[in-house]
C-alpha cells in the first residue's frame, strides 16, 4: 500500500521527550514566579535607619522584583535551551534504543514477505512487550514454514496421484489406437476403473479443501444417526469381507455439518472394515458423552499396527501396509486427512490408538451442544 511520507516513530517519540523536558521546565519556572517572585515587592527596598551617620548602620540595598527578573530571566532561557538540546540528543538515543527491537521485528517481516520463512529473530533479555512480540512473531514464522511445508507436500503428493491414472488412461487409449483388433469391452472396462479413481481422488482434494476452509453451516446433528447411516451404507461391504458391524451407544447430540460429519463417520469404519484381516473380525460403532464432548469412537480387529505409524496415517496419500487396493474401495490415501481435516474444522480432536489384540481405535470428541 502507498502511503504519504511521515516522520518516523523514532522522530516522533524524540520529539515528544524533548517537548516534554521543556513543558516540564517551564512549569518549574512557573512555580517560582507564582510561589516566590511575585511577592517580592517592585520599586526600591532600603534596608536600616540609612544615612550612616552618628555611627548609624548605613543602609543596604536590597533587589527587587524587576532587578529579580532581569537576573533571572536570561538564566532561564538558557536553561530551557539546554533542556531542548539535551531532549532532543537523549531522546534520539533513547528512543533509537527502545525502538531497536522493532527494527529487527520489522526486517524479519520483509523477509518473511519476500519467501524466506526459515530465519527467526531469537531476541534476546527480559520479557517485555517488544520481546513477547518477537517470540509470538518467531511462532508464526515456524507455523507458516511448518503449513507452507505441508502444502507444498500435500500439492506434489497430489499432482503425482492425479497424474498416474491420466497416464494409465493414455497409455490404453494409445494401445487401443495402435491395435484396433484388441477387445474394447476389456478397455472401455480399464478406462471406466481408472476415471473413477481420478474422479474419486478429485472429490476427495476438494472435501478436504471444504474442510480446511470451514464454509459449511453449523446445526445440531445426532451422532448416533449418522453412525446408523454410515453403517447401513457399508453394510453389504463388510458382509462381503464377513466382518460383523454394530452400532451402539446412545443419542449424542453435537454441533457440525451434517453431510461432513457423515462423510468422517464413513471414512473411518470404510477404513476399519477394509483394514480389518483376516476376514471374519468386528467392527464397533460406539456413540455418547464424557465430560460435556460428544464422543464417537470406531474400533476394529484386524493385524497389529505398530506404534511407530500411528502418527502418519492422517498425513494426505499415507496408507497403511495393510491397505488392500485390489477393489473399489481402495481409497485415494486421503480417508483419514479428510477426517482429521473435518474434525479440526469442528473444533473436535481425533485420536487413534492401536488395539493390543490388533486393530484400531480411532476417537473423535466434538463440542457437545449448549
Amino acid at each position: 500500500m502507498n502511503r504519504r511520507p511521515g516522520l518516523s516513530a523514532r522522530l516522533k517519540l524524540t520529539i515528544s521527550y524533548a517537548g516534554f523536558l521543556i513543558l516540564a521546565g517551564a512549569l518549574l519556572l512557573a512555580v517560582v514566579w507564582v510561589f516566590l517572585l511575585r511577592y517580592v515587592p517592585d520599586g526600591t527596598i532600603m534596608t536600616g535607619p540609612g544615612g550612616g551617620r552618628h555611627g548609624a548602620p548605613a543602609a543596604r540595598f536590597v533587589p527587587n522584583r524587576s532587578d529579580l527578573l532581569r537576573a533571572f530571566a536570561p538564566r532561564a532561557a538558557q536553561a530551557l535551551a539546554f533542556l531542548l538540546v539535551f531532549g532532543l540528543v537523549g531522546g534520539w538515543i533513547l528512543a533509537g534504543r527502545m525502538l531497536a527491537p522493532l527494527t529487527r521485528i520489522a526486517d524479519a517481516a520483509r523477509m518473511a514477505a519476500n519467501g524466506s520463512l526459515s530465519h527467526r529473530i531469537s531476541m534476546e533479555g527480559p520479557k517485555d512487550e517488544f520481546r513477547e512480540l518477537a517470540d509470538v512473531f518467531d511462532t508464526m514464522l515456524g507455523q507458516l514454514e511448518s503449513h507452507v511445508t505441508e502444502q507444498q507436500r500435500f500439492a506434489a503428493n497430489a499432482s503425482h496421484e492425479l497424474r498416474t491414472p491420466l497416464a494409465i488412461s493414455r497409455t490404453l487409449l494409445d494401445v487401443a489406437r495402435n491395435d484396433p483388433a484388441r477387445d474394447q469391452g476389456e478397455l472401455l472396462e480399464r478406462l471406466h476403473v481408472v476415471n473413477t479413481r481420478a474422479i474419486d481422488l478429485t472429490e476427495a482434494l476438494l472435501l478436504l479443501s471444504r474442510g480446511e476452509r470451514r464454509n459449511f453451516t453449523r446445526e445440531a446433528v445426532d451422532l448416533s444417526l449418522i453412525a446408523e447411516e454410515a453403517a447401513e451404507t457399508l453394510l453389504p461391504l463388510a458382509e462381503q469381507r464377513q466382518i460383523t458391524l454394530e452400532v451402539t451407544g446412545e443419542a449424542t447430540q453435537a454441533v457440525g455439518s451434517g453431510a461432513l460429519l457423515l462423510r468422517v463417520v464413513t471414512n473411518l469404519v470404510q477404513n476399519a472394515i477394509v483394514h480389518n484381516l483376516p476376514a471374519g473380525g468386528t467392527v464397533t460403532v460406539h456413540t455418547g458423552a464424557e465430560y460435556g464432548a460428544s464422543v464417537l469412537r470406531v474400533e476394529n480387529t484386524g493385524h497389529r499396527v505398530p506404534a511407530d505409524l500411528i502418527p502418519t496415517l492422517t498425513e494426505p496419500f499415507q496408507r497403511g501396509t495393510q491397505r488392500i487396493r485390489t477393489d473399489e474401495h481402495a481409497g485415494v490415501g486421503l480417508g483419514l486427512a479428510i477426517v482429521q481435516s473435518i474434525v479440526r474444522a469442528h473444533d473436535g480432536t481425533l485420536e487413534l490408538a492401536p488395539r493390543p489384540s490388533g486393530g484400531l481405535l480411532a476417537t473423535i470428541r466434538l463440542p457437545g451442544t449448549p
